[in-house]
């Protein structure tokens, strides 16, 4: 932005483009570097489809809707914070933010990191949600990074810790007589500061390089508001029975004693209702369902009345599990085998960090991995908004969902353990719903890990239908023994964990990472991974495809490609960090990709030599 960026910048001429001196000497091809003094700052296509009228519009709750609702996305004033500061009510902010992109990136136009921070905007409530006759009025926040206190008038509403699980707040009491309300927001955020708390952070750095970004500080999912009866339903949570075509439904964050009804559509047509009473589960009978897969990824309707309180939702019926196939642990999709193949996706933009620009740009790289033969994709260490989720449900993708790690390299104290497993259930709690989420990974690579046995039961113990990954990366870190699954990470090609104990699935969660500079679609980088000619780049990435079907034939269940994009230092992405270049020849891609899954998926893997 500055032109101080650190680092060289190569200028490139092939000769051909026709340069000429002033004396009209001919130019010929040359290669030259120097200082960076661009000011170009990298972003994406949907960059410029944002602004203060259209920051992410689209409802943000797919599996809890609502009709009536009010958006509270764009502009906001803005001010960098000191510690002990009384919020500024009252007070016009000197700054202007465009929420919910991160304070750090472009698209909020404040472009800096800021530890604490102060958020205001006025809003009205709309006089025909007939708040306080009958209707009460629920302020949402999809998340805020790390630490927020929450004002309307002068009231503090709501206090929240946890920089990746949504909170609301009823703030009906808080209101003033008049159509003018003001909202004012605090955050706190110390990333990996030294004396910080030490939160689950994922890849964000103060000092970003190499496999460390720039971090998301403040509000970086939308903000909302709904009116809701006095008895309303916070949340939904939705599991599936497949052996016995059933769908539990449990109503959440509402008293008990008060009437329910779910009701289960496919399309239009009403296919199961069942009555009951909130404090208890429902159990909709579901004949001959309708299974959910990558190949045929079914979404069932839901409508859920609780009281005066009616809701929508969907769901999708499928089960997943490791189970023994001819001695072989194998994980297993609705009854078979399945090979999970997947990218390391780490949900970074170099417009809006942590937050997409759009919900079509959201949509763009799950799209993307199915375009090219994928079937699953790693989240890593990053939870994504409830919509990516409704996207990977709709696709059919299954999903392995990372907890955000804390600092690599520090021991956590007793107090950030705590805060860790706190959030890691808020994680879990938030997206079990979701058919797409296939399993929970507790632990990566040794960054910030600590009793992993008992976190992975932990985490089992909270949902005991998905599968859990204690530790992806063991050979980085310590197996603590339990969960599903045993992980080994190998780059560039895969490995599996040397000593299986023949009880828990094998997989490579992670592997590749061939480096490919796209000129023009690179971030200013310190340092990359550049190793991988231009010409033999899907050559190189089918070699390394043919070593996960031999592993495949070895008992590998799984393996997930790093990355599906460039991230800022790192150019081993398939696709460029601004989107706008898928590099490998996507046909051949595609082709060799399914093929591998439709071998590998079956009881006894086809296509292996008798080596």
């Amino acid at each position: 932005k500055t032109g101080t960026a650190r680092g060289s910048a190569d200028v490139r001429y092939d000769g051909q483009g026709g340069l000429t001196a002033g004396d009209g000497t001919v130019v010929g091809a040359f290669w030259s570097s120097g200082s960076n003094h661009s000011t170009y700052e990298l972003r994406t296509k949907w960059a410029d489809q944002v602004g203060p009228d259209d920051a992410l519009p689209e409802y943000p709750r797919p599996q809890l809707t609502r009709p009536d609702w009010q958006n509270l996305n764009g502009r906001w004033q803005f001010a960098a914070a000191g510690a002990d500061e009384q919020p500024p009510v009252g007070k016009t902010l000197p700054e202007r933010i465009l929420v919910p992109y991160p304070v750090e990136s472009q698209l909020s136009g404040i472009e800096r990191h800021e530890d604490r921070m102060w958020y205001r905007r006025t809003f009205t409530v709309p006089a025909d949600w007939h708040i306080g006759q009958g209707k009460r009025l629920r302020l949402n926040f999809g998340a805020v990074d790390w630490k927020a206190d929450v004002y309307v008038n002068g009231t503090r509403v709501a206090q929240h810790q946890g920089g990746y699980d949504k909170f609301s707040a009823d703030v009906t009491d808080a209101l003033k007589p008049g159509r003018t309300q003001e909202l004012i927001v605090g955050v706190y955020d110390p990333t990996d500061a030294a004396a910080g708390e030490n939160p689950p952070l994922g890849k964000q750095r103060l000092d970003p390089s190499g496999i460390w970004y720039t971090p998301t500080s403040g509000i970086w999912q939308t903000v909302w508001m709904e009116p809701v009866a006095p008895d309303h339903v916070d949340s939904l949570k939705l599991t599936p029975d497949v052996e016995h075509g059933r769908l539990t439904v449990e109503t959440e964050g509402v008293r008990e004693g008060v009437p329910v009804t779910a009701t289960a559509y496919d399309g239009r047509r009403k296919v199961a209702t069942a009555q009951g009473r909130t404090g208890g589960p429902l159990t909709l009978t579901i004949h001959d369902p309708h299974l959910w897969s990558p190949d045929d990824p079914f979404l069932y309707g839901l409508k859920v009345r609780v009281g005066a309180d009616e809701v929508g939702s969907y769901f999708g019926m499928r089960s997943i599990s490791v189970e023994q196939v001819n001695g072989v642990p194998r994980t297993v999709l609705n009854g078979k085998p399945i090979f999970m193949m997947a990218t390391l996706d780490q949900g970074f933009w170099p417009d809006g960090l942590y937050t997409a620009p759009t919900d079509e740009a959201l949509a763009h790289d799950l799209k993307v991995h199915k375009q090219l033969g994928f079937n699953a994709v790693r989240k890593h260490i990053k939870v994504e908004p409830d919509r990516w989720f409704y996207w990977a449900d709709r696709l059919g993708l299954m999903v392995w969902q990372d907890m955000p790690a804390m600092t690599a390299g520090k021991n956590p104290s007793s107090a950030a353990r705590a805060e860790y497993e706190r959030e890691m259930k808020e994680m879990i709690d938030e997206h079990i719903s979701s058919p797409s989420v296939v399993m929970w990974v507790t632990f990566n690579e040794g960054w910030g890990q600590y009793d992993e046995g008992r976190i992975a039961q932990q985490a089992k113990s909270w949902d005991p239908t998905r599968l859990v990954n204690g530790m992806s990366g063991i050979n980085l870190g310590t197996d603590g023994g339990a969960g599903d699954i045993i992980d080994e990470h190998g780059y560039p090609s895969p490995a599996l964990p040397p000593h299986p104990d023949g009880k828990r699935a094998l997989v490579s969660g992670e592997y590749g990472g061939l480096g490919l500079a796209v000129p023009g679609h690179a971030w200013s980088v310190q340092q990359s991974y550049v190793d991988v000619d231009p010409a033999t780049y899907t050559d190189d990435y089918l070699a390394k495809l043919d070593e996960v079907r031999a592993l495949a034939c070895r008992g590998s269940n799984g393996a997930v490609y790093t990355q599906i994009s460039d991230v800022e230092g790192e150019l081993n992405g398939l696709l460029t960090y601004d989107r706008k270049v898928l590099k490998p020849d996507v046909t051949r891609v595609r082709a060799a990709q399914q093929a591998l899954i439709r071998d590998a998926s079956r009881a006894t893997p086809a296509g292996c030599r008798a080596d």
